[in-house]
């Protein structure tokens, strides 16, 4: 069997790596312009058990130009619970691990009376293998090169099988949800139709004895 050299190893599985790296939802640099006044958010769909790291920092689009302006920000879980929360700051950060499934918010908004119109916010967001910190794996393990890219085509199949089991569970609650609501809607078909029908013989009922009064019919 012949030998495979590590740059030949690195050119066979680079194609793959790459791939995952596509269709897994890591995370990167978002830029979010802000109002003099009023809340940008964004949010994320993320499971349980997932490690999410965020920096975030006021920057102009006019390099030469220094920030004054502060903003404040506000994490919360689906559920409505405060992860992080911070006012008047120029740069910060967060970590967290997820305890809950669902949509993840991050809010900004500028404070004070420097609201100055240019202001962005830079968000880099990551989560799951990309929040890993790949330099402290490869150095405890002793690894490098092919064998660490290895180790994170590793990560990122789990990774893939975790979001493709959480998907399934999500379609399973939103199909048991789907029948649910054709059940009720059909109850509640039916019986607007009995009650319709309850009240057409009544009308009936009534106009035929008004009509015997008046000598009609």
């Amino acid at each position: 069997m012949a030998a495979i050299s590590p740059a030949k190893g690195m050119e066979i599985w680079r194609p793959w790596i790459l791939l995952l790296v596509a269709v897994i939802p890591g995370g990167g640099a978002i830029w979010l312009s802000m109002p003099p006044a009023g809340t940008k958010c964004v949010s994320e769909g993320i499971q349980t058990d997932v490690v999410v790291l965020g920096e975030y920092a006021v920057v102009y689009e006019d390099e030469e130009r220094s920030s004054t302006a502060t903003v404040s920000v506000k994490v919360t879980s689906p559920h409505g619970n405060t992860l992080h929360h911070q006012e008047n700051v120029t740069v910060g950060k967060f970590a967290f691990t997820t305890s809950e499934a669902g949509n993840y918010l991050a809010c900004f908004w500028l404070d004070g009376a420097n609201r100055e119109p240019g202001a962005s916010i830079s968000l880099d967001w990551k989560t799951g293998i990309a929040a890993k910190d790949w330099h402290a794996v490869a150095k405890k393990k002793n690894i490098e090169g092919v064998e660490l890219e290895l180790i994170k085509l590793e990560g990122a199949v789990d990774a893939i099988h975790e979001n493709l089991l959480y998907l399934k569970e999500r379609e399973a609650e939103m199909s048991e949800i789907s029948e649910k609501t054709n059940a009720r809607v059909s109850r509640f078909s039916i019986l607007s139709l009995g009650v319709c029908i309850l009240v057409s013989a009544l009308q009936a009922w009534y106009l035929k004895g008004f009509f015997q009064k008046k000598k009609i019919i």
